[in-house]
């Protein structure tokens, strides 16, 4: 169903995608959108190595959530600032895209818990955390893409 890549040789190891989705901070989400035309959007992210999936914040209303509604199959790119080796003016930069298919997630405990995590890849101030939870926790809507297939790649632009 899934496609192989072309170009082996630049295919990053599944640990390499799984490293490169739990650091960086945001990607881009793609879905089906109104009219059936792709609908990408950047999007903040918790990976959880515990369950192997892709965690989303979102408001209970818009776009995305009709799109997701109506059909549930997205896929998320993640890449890196890249970098140069000495001497060379090309960017080498590294990126992943993952397909599968979104949960929403019920169970409120829950949405907060990932929302803390998620929270913590930009702060560490616990303080403020908390407050957000407390005052945006209640209307946040959380959501997963379930991983069905994943690819990563390194690419220089050379």
């Amino acid at each position: 169903m899934f496609r192989e890549m072309v170009r082996k040789k630049q295919q990053l190891t599944e640990e390499a995608c799984i490293a490169l989705l739990a650091q960086e901070p945001r990607g881009v989400l793609s879905v089906i959108g109104d009219d059936d035309y792709p609908y990408g959007m950047p999007m903040n992210h918790y990976y959880c190595e515990a369950d192997g999936k892709i965690y989303f914040h979102s408001g209970q209303k818009g776009h995305r959530i009709d799109a997701l509604k109506r059909h549930d199959r997205a896929s998320f790119c993640v890449h890196d600032r890249g970098f140069r080796r000495e001497g060379e003016w090309a960017l080498n930069i590294r990126s992943v895209i993952v397909f599968g298919h979104i949960e929403f997630v019920e169970d409120r405990d829950r949405v907060y818990e990932i929302a803390r995590q998620l929270s913590r890849k930009f702060t560490d101030d616990e303080h403020y955390i908390e407050h957000e939870i407390r005052t945006s926790g209640p209307g946040t809507l959380m959501f997963a893409l379930v991983p069905e297939h994943m690819t990563g790649k390194m690419v220089n632009e050379s």
